[in-house]
């Protein structure tokens, strides 16, 4: 059986992500999570919420998701994140990544947030992408 879709989806957009000098450099060595460790240094991007709805057809089965990657920083104001989240619709927007177990076959910036936590602390960028796939 195939991994999960979400799961396939999220290494390849980690490693995309990795492969960005650019971006590694922006935000530090290593700095993708699916949860920041405790005391992590911004700023950070995390995989966020996830959505996954079938979307198979007669002839072969897929998935539509929905998922949310966040920019953490705490750059007084959001434009430090806002530039960061830019920089990852830039690189996943129709982006051709190839998943494990899976074929994308589209990959597109939905929508972008972006909020200051209520202690005025961290700055975050929420950016949705919607991705459809089918299974190999």
């Amino acid at each position: 059986m195939s991994a999960s879709p979400i799961i396939a989806l999220r290494k390849a957009m980690r490693a995309h992500l990795l492969a960005d000098p650019a971006l590694v450099t922006a935000l530090g060595e290593g700095k993708i999570f699916d949860e920041a460790p405790r005391n992590a240094d911004p700023p950070y991007v995390l995989f966020a919420e996830a959505q996954m709805r079938d979307w198979s057809a007669q002839a072969s089965r897929g998935a539509e998701q929905l998922l949310t990657l966040a920019v953490v920083t705490t750059q007084r104001g959001v434009g430090s994140a806002l530039g960061l989240a830019q920089q990852m619709i830039d690189r996943f927007d129709e982006a051709s990544l190839t998943l494990e177990g899976h074929t994308l076959i589209d990959l597109r910036f939905v929508s972008m947030e972006a909020k200051r936590d209520p202690n005025g602390r961290f700055a975050r960028v929420s950016i949705v992408f919607r991705a459809t796939t089918e299974f190999q």
